[in-house]
């Protein structure tokens, strides 16, 4: 936790940028950058009946609620890495969890 996905952004590279996001974001989550999981999620869009080929680049970050501030840090260092690797129009959009509603092994992250 944090849960990354990538949509709209090809796989090839988001490889070459993996490894210096999980440390920014680390360091702005102040956590290990293993707490990351970083998925490449295949879409195609559709418009009007036709498949139009890649889909907009959109990230979905899944995580425990940190605050506004933290939110803003993350959301910037996404897209600064992302525009490293000619992405440069995306949107980031947070899911939050509750650790009562998100379990590890059958047991609420609460109680972990």
């Amino acid at each position: 936790m944090p849960q990354l996905l990538f949509r709209g952004v090809p796989a090839e590279k988001l490889q070459t940028i993996s490894q210096p996001l999980s440390e920014e974001l680390a360091l702005i989550c102040e956590c290990g950058t293993d707490n990351f999981t970083m998925e490449y999620v295949h879409t195609t869009a559709i418009y009007g009946g036709l498949a139009e080929g890649q889909s907009y680049p959109f990230v979905e970050v899944g995580w425990f609620e940190r605050g506004q501030a933290v939110r803003d840090r993350f959301a910037k260092a996404v897209t600064e890495q992302l525009a490293r690797i000619g992405v440069h129009e995306l949107e980031v959009a947070f899911r939050t969890y509750r650790e009562d509603s998100y379990y590890i092994n059958g047991r609420p992250c609460s109680q972990a």
